[in-house]
């Protein structure tokens, strides 16, 4: 009787280890698969972001280029301006300032445009002139009497201390006015030379640059 207990013991106690190591190898295999699908997991994670890191890496690359040739070409198209100013206006602002200081000029050029104001008729025209104030003793006189008896034209003298140089001419009624200044004529001569100044310089042809 005792042997048979005996017996009954250990094979309980056989298939219980059996079942045990079983199922400790289940957990085990379990806790592999698990662990190797999380390790593959953050593989795929890591490589994603490196993966991402090196396009933004690039995308930061061709733009911080795209920038920097951006910047080159303003800053090169900058320093074509003013060094085409600069010669520009050495070439004409002494010439122009020495022409808007020269009384007998400015006669001739308000004359001509007295005698073509109105060409299509020979009515009399009445208008106004506005002169620089350091230009008042030379030329009121003259525009009010000498000039206007001339050319057959009412001229009233108005005087201006803003004015630098030049003059500007308009209907006695004051409904708009022409301005020959100094600042006038040196834009006039810039646009006219610019376009010259930068293909000698550069060998660009056609327009400036904008």
């Amino acid at each position: 009787m005792e042997s048979k207990l005996q017996e009954l013991t250990n094979k309980l106690y056989n298939e219980g280890v059996e079942k045990a190591n079983e199922e400790a190898n289940k957990i085990i295999e379990d806790a592999k698969k698990e662990a190797d699908k999380i390790k593959n997991d953050a593989q795929k994670e890591a490589d994603e972001i490196v993966s991402n890191a090196k396009r933004e890496s690039e995308d930061l690359k061709k733009n911080a280029k795209s920038e920097i040739n951006l910047a080159a070409k303003q800053t090169l198209r900058e320093v074509k301006k003013q060094i085409t100013e600069m010669i520009t206006m050495g070439a004409i602002k002494e010439p122009v300032k020495e022409s808007m200081n020269d009384t007998q000029f400015i006669k001739e050029i308000i004359e001509t445009l007295v005698k073509n104001w109105n060409a299509q008729s020979n009515e009399p025209v009445d208008l106004t002139v506005t002169i620089p104030e350091n230009k008042q003793k030379e030329l009121q006189d003259y525009l009010e009497n000498k000039a206007a008896q001339q050319l057959n034209a009412g001229i009233k003298v108005e005087i201006s201390d803003r004015m630098k140089g030049g003059f500007s001419i308009g209907p006695a009624d004051g409904s708009y006015k022409i301005s020959f200044s100094e600042a006038d004529f040196e834009n006039f001569f810039k646009s006219y030379l610019r376009p010259r100044t930068v293909e000698m310089l550069f060998k660009e042809k056609g327009k400036e640059e904008k």
